[in-house]
């Protein structure tokens, strides 16, 4: 078995952030698709662009937003989780995992 004693706080930190961006950039699609919805359905209303343009505002506005602060939030908790990962790791051992190296796979035609 071998034991993960340490996480890089950076490394950890550019993973999550970029997770947690893709993950904000299709929450973001769906928030987009269902303000651009809403504003359309308020603009059909009695009330036209008063009541729709705040859902069309909030629905583009999602696709840029949401990844930023989704990228951030992902920052902030990769750093977190890693920290407190090699401290209970110090503390208690780290995670054991089992590697198993591949066996080099033999040419049938025998070129060197």
């Amino acid at each position: 078995m071998t034991q993960i004693r340490r996480i890089g706080v950076l490394s950890a930190v550019k993973i999550s952030t970029c997770i947690y961006a893709v993950l904000g950039l299709v929450i973001g699609l769906f928030f987009s698709l269902f303000g651009v919805l809403a504003g359309i359905a308020g603009m059909a209303s009695e009330q036209g662009a008063v009541a729709g343009a705040p859902g069309l505002l909030f629905g583009v506005m999602g696709i840029f937003f949401m990844p930023i602060l989704y990228g951030v939030i992902g920052a902030i908790t990769g750093a977190l989780t890693a920290v407190i990962y090699n401290v209970a790791a110090g503390i208690i051992g780290g995670l054991e995992i089992e590697l198993e190296t591949p066996t080099p796979v033999q040419d049938p035609f025998g070129s060197a």
